[in-house]
């Protein structure tokens, strides 16, 4: 019988190799850093997310190696690792830039000005989603949701905000990254690289002056309508009280 165009496509391929090792000096180093967070949880499988995190770290992705080291780790297999690293987009399962650019293009970012963002950056830098500039600077993604509506449309490197951003400021952003010039984000800590925020996440303390201190919380747009329900801000129109659907009552 002779097999169908379709059949005649498919190929499992040759299985890989087992993955190699870290140097044995980065192992050591790794390990010791690895008992300091399992340490953290009664159950040391408890432990995965932040290993991940430290093996990014290292390498600045989860390789083969280092779903390998956190198996070996955490007494799970490389298949345990690998489904909970392939289903969180945080960790990233290829070499990618030192800054993480997310534009997000959910509905109010992508309406109040995202898209054209995201369009006018792959067009500047020359990659298109995921991909990363020749110089290892910058990787620039798409992100559904940064979390921050009242700010549209915003930016995000290495998880730091930039709100508010235009095309035009966006470009300008990406250009300072890769010229190696000074970036500060509009809220939040100081720009680090993203080995060095990996580390951060994996719950080591970031030890860049004052960088703690910065870190703050929600801005001004986000937390009006908490002051303005309580009576700290003016208003102007009318507000229905958070009890209304229950008691049937609105406030103005």
């Amino acid at each position: 019988m002779t097999a169908s165009p379709a059949r005649r496509e498919v190929s499992l391929g040759m299985p890989q190799p087992p993955a190699p090792d870290y140097p044995a000096e980065v192992r050591e180093r790794l390990a010791a850093d690895a008992a300091e967070i399992i340490a953290r949880y009664p159950d040391s499988r408890s432990a995965l997310l932040p290993l991940l995190h430290l093996t990014q770290s290292e390498e600045g992705h989860v390789s083969r190696t280092g779903i390998r080291f956190c198996a070996e780790t955490l007494g799970l297999t490389t298949a345990e690792v690998t489904a909970v690293a392939t289903f969180y987009t945080m960790y990233r399962r290829r070499p990618s830039g030192d800054y993480q650019v997310g534009v997000c293009t959910n509905t109010l970012c992508a309406v109040m000005g995202g898209d054209a963002i995201f369009e006018e950056l792959q067009e500047h830098l020359g990659i298109g989603n995921s991909e990363t500039t020749p110089d290892g600077k910058v990787t620039l993604e798409h992100i559904e949701c940064n979390a921050a509506c009242d700010y549209a449309p915003v930016v995000m490197v290495n998880w730091e905000f930039f709100d508010n951003q235009t095309p035009e400021s966006a470009k300008a952003l990406v250009d300072d990254l890769r010229a190696g010039r000074p970036v500060e984000p509009t809220r939040g800590a100081p720009l680090c690289t993203y080995k060095e925020t990996a580390r951060i996440l994996a719950g080591f303390p970031d030890e860049r002056p004052g960088a703690v201190e910065a870190s703050g919380g929600a801005g001004p747009a986000s937390l009006i309508g908490l002051r303005i329900a309580r009576g700290e801000a003016p208003h102007q129109g009318r507000i229905v009280h958070p009890r209304a659907a229950a008691t049937g009552e609105e406030g103005e």
